[in-house]
């Protein structure tokens, strides 16, 4: 299947999602305006106007009616999916890292840097109406000294998020009393992004480290791991099959010094289970930073440090593929 290239950032694409259903494909750059496709023929829908800064995170709410973005301009904003005006605007003190929905859009997370002498903090707000999103008079504030956190995702129930940090260290927090339950430190790099299954009891990292590994969204345990000889900015699991997709590359400095063809900028497959490769699918000129799933499991995307992003369907061999045991 000829891949869509879907051509709407002039700069890095920095994170790419689909909505619960996957008839729509979200995606921010290092430009300035986050843009909505049809993931099926990858027309641009429509663009998201206001930011200033690069748009680091973006998320949407399982009914498609709500949109979130955080970007370096210091804001996290709120949008209408549909019309693409924009609803609320919180400001903080540094760059909004992260961003994202519980699972029932009442509330969202967002996580600020460690920059000119502010500290990393995450902030918990009330997304249901737009008045309380406005007022930013945040529900619980958490303040965390040690490493920033880079990738943030909500826990079971809506009672714990996960955050990944830059010193490699995946830390559990309980909103009810704004405490940290638990922390492992399982990668040695930079924790690029997290990821959940589609069943939400599991989710998969990616590391500066080089490797991508499995854990359990309870007890943070390890369960398996999926090695490479580069750098990972993104991991997504099948919803459909036991696949694992991880994309990389050497760090942005480092892309000039090496040709495309060595084939260090290819989306790869794992089996999650066996833990092996069985297949790659080549296409950005430039690290892939962002990769998802479609929701029916027949389709993936990824989004390069090229500015493109790539819409790849499955072929009929992809489906009938079985893994020897």
């Amino acid at each position: 299947m000829k891949p869509l290239m879907l051509q709407g950032h002039e700069r890095a694409i920095t994170q790419i999602k689909y909505n619960r259903e996957g008839d729509l494909l979200f995606s921010s750059a290092k430009d300035i305006t986050p843009n909505v496709w049809y993931s099926l023929n990858g027309e641009r829908l429509g663009t998201y106007n206001g930011h200033t800064g690069a748009v680091w995170c973006i998320d949407v709410d399982w009914k498609t009616s709500k949109f979130l973005s955080g970007a370096a301009d210091n804001t996290l904003r709120l949008w209408d999916v549909a019309t693409g005006v924009e609803i609320g605007n919180i400001s903080s003190n540094s760059a909004v890292r992260t961003c994202s929905f519980s699972y029932s859009a009442d509330l969202a997370s967002y996580s600020t840097d460690q920059a000119m002498k502010q500290e990393c903090e995450i902030f918990i707000v009330d997304a249901r109406d737009d008045e309380s999103f406005k007022s930013s008079a945040p529900i619980l504030k958490m303040t965390v000294p040690d490493s920033k956190v880079t990738s943030l995702i909500w826990g079971t129930l809506d009672h714990t998020i996960i955050t990944g940090h830059e010193n490699g260290s995946i830390t559990q927090w309980d909103l009810r009393t704004g405490k940290s339950i638990e922390t492992v430190k399982d990668h040695q790099g930079s924790i690029n992004d997290m990821q959940k299954n589609r069943q939400g009891t599991m989710f998969v990292t990616a590391s500066k480290d080089h490797t991508s590994k499995l854990f359990d969204v309870e007890d943070l345990s390890v369960h398996k791991v999926y090695v490479t000889e580069r750098p990972v900015n993104s991991a997504s699991l099948s919803p459909i099959y036991d696949h694992v997709v991880l994309g990389g590359g050497q760090d942005a400095m480092d892309v000039t010094t090496t040709a495309a063809q060595a084939g260090k900028f290819d989306a790869r497959f794992f089996h999650v289970i066996f833990e092996e490769e069985f297949a790659r699918v080549k296409g950005h000129f430039g690290p892939i930073n962002s990769l998802a799933f479609h929701p029916d499991g027949e389709s993936f995307s990824t989004g390069g440090e090229d500015g493109f992003i790539r819409v790849q369907s499955f072929d009929p061999s992809y489906k009938e593929f079985k893994f020897d045991y």
